[in-house]
Parts: C-alpha cells; structure tokens; sequence
C-alpha cells in the first residue's frame, strides 16, 4: 500500500499526457479541457465531457478548415489557382456564392472595405483574403515573389457547401453559421471556370445554378443536381443523405472527401460497384470521428420571431398530424422515420424525373427528410423544385389527393415555418 501514491501520480501524469496528444490539434476548448484533466479534477464524467468537447473542437478545425488533400485536384488538375489570381476578385467570388468571414479579417482590411481603399474588384484582394483564411471553404497557399502575393495552391473544405454566413457586415461577409446550406453557391459555375474542362463539361456544369450540385456527377458522367443539404440538426438520425446510403454521416463524409473533393484516401460502395483512390496517404479516414462529432453538436436553428402566424401554425399541427398524413412519415422529435425505413421513388414529390436520382443511389430509395429547421432552407424537395413551404404543402395536397382546404394548406404551410 504505500507505494499507491506514486501509481495514482503515475496513473495522473499518464492520463494527462494522453489527453494532451488527442487534444493537440483541438485548439483553445479543447486546451482548457486539458488542462482540467490534468489536474486531475472533476470526475470520469467530468473527464468524458472533456475528451468530447476536444472531439468537437478538433472537429470543427476540420469541417472549415481541412482540405483532406484535395489541392491535388483543385490545382494541379483544374487549375482553379491560375483562375483566382488571373479573374476572380471578390465581387466576382460574391457573385457566385462564394463567403468571407468577417471574424478573419484585420480591422485594417474591414475599414478598408468600408472606405472604399480595398479593391473589391481586383483578383489580387480575393488572393488576400485567402491568405487571411477569410473565404468561406477555400484553403489556399499564398507566397510572396518580389513583394507581389501570388496563390500557388487552392483547395476546398467541408464549409465550402455547408456553411455560410449572417450577412452582418454586408451581403455574403459576416459570421460563419456552419451547418447551414450555402444556397447562394453556384458549384458548378465556379468549376466550369477551370481551363482544364472541355465545353461539354463546362455547358453540363453551368446548367446546374445555384444551391445546387450532382455528387453522383463524378461517378457516373450524369448530370441531374439535387439542392445543398443542410449539416445540422441530424443528431440521432443515421441516414443523413436523400437517398440513405449509410448509416452514420462518417460515410457520407467520407464520399464527399474523396469522391467529389478529390481528397486523398479511399472510398469504396459495392452497391456501385464504386471504388474510388486518390494518391498513397489516406488523409481521410482519421479525421472522419471528429468531424462526425462536431456535426452532431450542430442544432437546427429555431424559426426566428416573427416569421410565422402562431395561430396559424397551431391549426397546421392539426392538419399535420391529422388530415395531411404528414406525421405518418415525419414523425418523432426529429420528424422523420429514416432510421426506421426508406421509401420508394414514387413517394417523392419529385419524381417521376430523368434521370431518377433514386435510380443513381446506392439504395435507389429516399429518405424522408428531418424537418426541424426546415424554414431556413429553401428551396424544397431533393431538386429544389418547390419555392416555398406553400408550394411544398400543396404540392402533397395534389399528389396525394388529401382533399385539404386552401386554408388548411396555408395553415400546414405556417406550421413547417414555425419547425
């Protein structure tokens, strides 16, 4: 017994040094919570909280900030480096869709903008603002030849697609709210710049518009774009995609990261016959529980005040949950039942269309979508072909024949505003 001291000192220091090394790439949370287990303080609930707090954090540095490798296809075979510091200026990159982080930007760079003395329509301020971290999903190197800053390699990041920003400094520059869909991104007019694509593929990517992108694109040469899915609120639900081809979101991030990023790694779908390698390092697969965890933490965001008619709303729960049939499906806390089943084409508001996207899944079903924060991201249904949420009840009043009164429709419209 009295050598127990020096075990639990031991037992201490060993439990602070591994905590340390998850932590080192955490940044300041995750510090803190290092430095509370470390002193050995809190109990082993204390000391979970902590490690997943460090989780997230690590996770979050990677969701903005991770380009898993992907400059080998952003650079060295698109080009895209060459585009931004030759045509792209901010006012173009805003154009677009494209964000910045008013959080990254010097005091000096924000007065600038405000006085006019910063260039907003030369490339060589967008090339500035990269070197500043400051663009929304875009990770670039910058290096100084002769006093002239010139980007040298150009990657993208998870927050590219699925973050963008309040608008509080002006349109398109503010704080980042990640998770959210970057509706106003243009995807495939952005890459149709790229010198290294022929006609045909830059006529099929400029039809997509925006808010809208084909993940399927690069695996199968079709071109027909679902909208920008939203990252938040999928806490509890394990098929996360419109189609549910996995089961967590770690699968999906992992096809994003490799198959549409062009990350470094390895993705791999028997039910496509589908495997994809990009380079010798896996670049990927380390990262994917930390960036699944961060994802987790992220909330729907609540209807803001004023955005909907409470009363109204309350009459569509009726409807929802009565006459409309909606809850046989968007059910439970997150209103949906994609952990319980998947459904087929036909129960889509958006098909039949050419090509299915069903068809080019690998469970070739949908999923029914969660519905909290759903008033944030229009427009609705897998291809964006329904405006607004009254186009969204209507259109299951007509298709399924529900019979609803105008004003029942109305009031089932107010009540998905209020989610």
């Amino acid at each position: 017994m009295k050598h127990a001291p020096i075990s639990l000192r031991a037992a201490q220091a060993l439990r602070a040094a591994n905590t340390l090394r998850l932590l080192r790439l955490a940044g300041p949370l995750g510090l803190v919570a290092a430095v509370a287990v470390a002193c050995g303080g809190g109990s082993s609930t204390d000391s979970a909280d902590a490690t997943q707090a460090a989780l997230v954090a690590q996770g979050r540095q990677i969701f903005r900030f991770d380009t898993f490798g992907d400059e080998a296809q952003w650079t060295d075979v698109l080009k895209m480096h060459d585009v931004i510091n030759a045509a792209v200026d901010p006012v173009t990159a805003l154009s677009v869709g494209l964000k910045v982080d008013a959080e990254a930007l010097p005091a000096a760079v924000v007065a600038g903008i405000q006085n006019g003395s910063v260039d907003l329509q030369s490339p060589a301020t967008t090339v500035a603002l990269l070197k500043l971290n400051a663009v929304v999903g875009v990770k670039g190197v910058v290096e100084t030849v002769n006093g002239v800053d010139r980007l040298v390699r150009v990657g993208i990041t998870c927050a590219l697609c699925h973050s963008t920003v309040d608008n509080s400094f002006s349109k398109g520059i503010g704080k980042r709210l990640d998770g959210w869909p970057n509706r106003d991104l243009n995807p495939g007019a952005i890459m149709a710049l790229s010198p290294a694509l022929d006609l045909a593929a830059k006529a099929a990517l400029n039809s997509w518009g925006p808010g809208k992108f084909d993940p399927r694109h690069n695996v199968d040469g079709l071109s027909k774009p679902v909208v920008i899915p939203p990252a938040y609120g999928l806490a509890g639900i394990h098929r996360i995609t419109f189609t549910g081809d996995g089961e967590d979101i770690a699968y999906w991030n992992r096809y994003v990261a490799v198959a549409e990023m062009g990350g470094q790694g390895t993705v791999i779908e028997p039910r496509l016959n589908l495997r994809i390698t990009h380079g010798t390092d896996d670049l990927v697969s380390a990262k994917l529980p930390a960036l699944q965890a961060y994802q987790l933490s992220l909330g729907a965001p609540p209807a803001p005040a004023g955005s909907f008619d409470p009363v109204a709303a309350e009459r569509g729960r009726i409807v929802f949950e009565g006459g409309g049939k909606c809850a046989a499906c968007h059910s439970g806390g997150s209103f949906t039942d994609a952990n319980t089943r998947l459904h087929p084409p036909g129960d889509s508001m958006a098909e039949p269309e050419t090509p299915s996207y069903a068809s080019r899944s690998a469970t070739r079903l949908y999923r029914t979508s969660p519905l909290k924060g759903v008033w944030q991201h229009a427009p609705y249904f897998h291809d964006g072909s329904a405006a607004t949420l009254d186009d969204v009840a209507q259109a299951y009043n007509t298709r399924q024949s529900l019979g609803l009164s105008a004003q029942e429709v109305a009031d089932l419209a107010q009540y998905l505003k209020s989610l």
